[in-house]
């Protein structure tokens, strides 16, 4: 059976041991990436992989909340092909929206055409490093999502929020560690990312997230009222 979660728009089930996550479907009858879709109570849902998605990893592994609701405006950096994407699409909704942010034309493409299908989702093809390029593209946000796997993901994730986010409004890094330095252990440069990140934003919850992806975790902070 499937009920509502603590987080706002997410629904679960249990599954013996397995916590099993789900969306609402915005996009009835249709899938994304071959996830498993669920009628129960004349409502669609759409089965959320947390071996795929970040965010559902930081929410099986205990996160209160995600700070993305209904109706929110996201700035997403790092869509790629928009497995997360589009359930954060499901939680924002008609009203919301999704500046689908990534550099690669080829997982450009494949936002697109998710697009014709959601329209909540906006894809852009920009380097996330060169915040001036989505300056005239992009307006206030409620919340930011990073997921870019390069060595200056930290300083990237920071000058979006500096930015594009709304005072108190929350933003998410996944920090990938491997990309970050591979001579360092895991946990060491998830330290140096804290340090680096509470010098201008509130962390509200980190999470490491294996088993679900390797070396890597989440922080979800709020941005410092003026």
């Amino acid at each position: 059976m499937i009920a509502g979660s603590k987080i706002f728009e997410v629904y679960e089930s249990q599954e013996g041991k397995r916590r099993q996550l789900y969306t609402a479907n915005l996009i009835t009858g249709k899938k994304v990436y071959g996830e498993r879709l669920v009628v129960e109570n004349g409502v669609e849902y759409r089965e959320w992989d947390a071996f795929k998605s970040k965010l559902a990893a930081s929410i099986l592994k205990g996160s209160p909340a995600i700070f993305i609701r209904k109706n929110d405006v996201v700035l997403y950096l790092g869509s790629a092909s928009g497995t997360t994407v589009s359930h954060v699409s499901d939680i924002v909704g008609d009203e919301g929206a999704i500046f689908a942010v990534d550099v690669a034309p080829r997982v450009v493409r494949d936002l697109i055409f998710l697009s014709y299908q959601r329209e909540n989702i906006l894809p852009i093809m920009a380097d996330a490093k060169k915040v001036n390029e989505l300056r005239e593209r992009i307006s206030a946000v409620d919340a930011v999502y990073q997921d870019v796997a390069q060595k200056s993901q930290v300083d990237i994730f920071l000058r979006n929020v500096s930015l594009f986010l709304k005072n108190g409004g929350y933003a998410l890094l996944a920090v990938k560690a491997r990309s970050i330095d591979v001579t360092k252990q895991p946990k060491q440069i998830f330290r140096e990312v804290k340090e680096k990140l509470e010098k201008s934003l509130t962390i509200i919850d980190y999470r490491e997230l294996e088993p679900f992806q390797k070396d890597h975790c989440m922080f979800i902070c709020k941005k410092k009222q003026n």
